[in-house]
């Protein structure tokens, strides 16, 4: 029967040429939605991790629930110890100290509040790769007094690099600090709502300011995100008993889950309608390449075939084809893919952000196996119906339209 079948495709080269095109275009279709939709989802990941919030954040226990109204209340008082633990860890880069500091900042002609942020230069690169800078440098591990302002508040302001600026905060003890900054670089990040607030400052210069030697966060980051969940795991086992909580970034991104809801519904539905094009365009060519062949399937008959090995070898020929032209369309997908992604395909900014990007299709092995294994199927279900339909011809019938 499988040899019978390859004869048939081959005899009738216009009509296997025309299945096996429909297959095709449907399996690069699905390869290239689902790459491009992958891409979305990690460049959306990292984005995420990289802008700053890094994989994991250690804190006070408490601290994620009632820091806006206590910003003071849940700080680590030896962070020394709780990086020195965290480092052990196989899975782990980096681990860096953070102090948030809040308060206004002032240029000597305005004055806005700010969302400042005590950081360990040196690290930080770790988990801001995502962070551009506009204007200036960035903070490295020799500034003591320096600041980085978001694009926002810096236009706000109108502040360059080489300003200086006056930070006014309150300490834990409730006195009233300020701290005179100089202002060496201007970043945009991945939201327009933080860069119209954000400042980092030397992590010295933060405790500096509120007369602490305490941090309220400990970031980390890892090696590979996919990581992410063991290395969640394992800390939590090391610091249970202890008066801390691991959040993984999944956890603090809000945003990002809720927009990957978001995109899942609006990618779902697009890719249900290439589904129902493939479909359709599968089942079109089998009908015509089934009924075209009554007068085949008529003399079959008519020379002492029984109905179902007719039947058989028809819906066999039609998964020979919808292999052939699922391995065609695996392979044009993942070289168009390749090729897409070399190029880059420029993206606008997401919601919330004010930067574009390049996407890319990406090759997902499960992904390529669910396509082809789609028009497999839907060959191979588009050529039940016809095939029961012609086989249940009378042999007379059948013969008479082969005239």
């Amino acid at each position: 029967m499988l040899k019978f079948a390859f004869r048939n495709l081959s005899r009738h080269k216009g009509r296997t040429a025309l299945t096996l095109a429909a297959i095709a275009f449907g399996v690069v279709s699905l390869v290239l939605s689902a790459g491009f939709v992958d891409d979305i989802f990690v460049q959306l990941r990292e984005n995420t991790v990289q802008s700053g919030l890094g994989h994991a954040q250690i804190a006070k226990e408490g601290y994620f629930k009632f820091s806006a109204r206590q910003p003071y209340a849940y700080m680590i008082d030896k962070p020394e110890a709780v990086i020195a633990q965290v480092k052990r860890l196989p899975q782990v880069k980096e681990a860096m100290s953070r102090l948030n500091v809040n308060g206004t900042l002032n240029n000597g002609k305005a004055e806005l509040p700010v969302r400042g942020e005590g950081v360990e230069p040196d690290k930080e690169r770790f988990v801001g790769g995502f962070i551009s800078l506009i204007e200036g440098r960035h903070l490295n591990a020799d500034d003591v007094y320096a600041a980085e302002l978001g694009e926002g508040l810096a236009r706000s302001l109108g502040i360059k690099p080489g300003s200086r600026v006056t930070l006014l905060t309150s300490t834990p003890q409730g006195a009233v600090n300020t701290v005179e900054l100089q202002v060496v670089g201007v970043f945009r990040s991945f939201s327009i709502e933080y860069d119209a607030r954000a400042m980092r400052m030397p992590l010295a210069a933060a405790q500096a300011a509120l007369n602490t030697h305490a941090v309220h966060t400990v970031v980390v980051a890892l090696n590979d995100t996919s990581e992410t969940d063991a290395a969640i795991n394992v800390m939590r086992a090391t610091f249970s008993g202890q008066p801390l909580v691991v959040k993984s970034w999944e956890e603090l991104a809000d945003f990002y889950r809720k927009a990957v809801d978001l995109y899942r519904a609006q990618f779902g539905v697009l890719q249900l309608i290439i589904l129902v094009m493939v479909a359709l365009s599968v089942s079109n060519s089998v009908n015509i390449s089934i009924f075209e062949r009554t007068g085949e399937v008529g003399t079959l008959l008519a020379l002492g075939n029984r109905r179902r090995e007719v039947f058989r070898l028809l819906v066999l020929e039609s998964a020979v084809s919808g292999v052939l032209g699922g391995l065609i369309g695996v392979v044009l997908g993942i070289v168009l893919a390749f090729l897409i992604s070399a190029v880059g395909i420029p993206m606008p900014p997401p919601p919330n952000s004010s930067q574009g990007y390049l996407a890319a299709v990406r090759v997902v092995p499960e992904q390529v196996a669910i396509a082809m294994s789609i028009g497999l199927v839907a060959t191979i279900v588009a050529s039940l119906l016809p095939a029961s339909r012609v086989t249940r011809l009378p042999v007379v019938e059948a013969l008479r339209r082969a005239m």
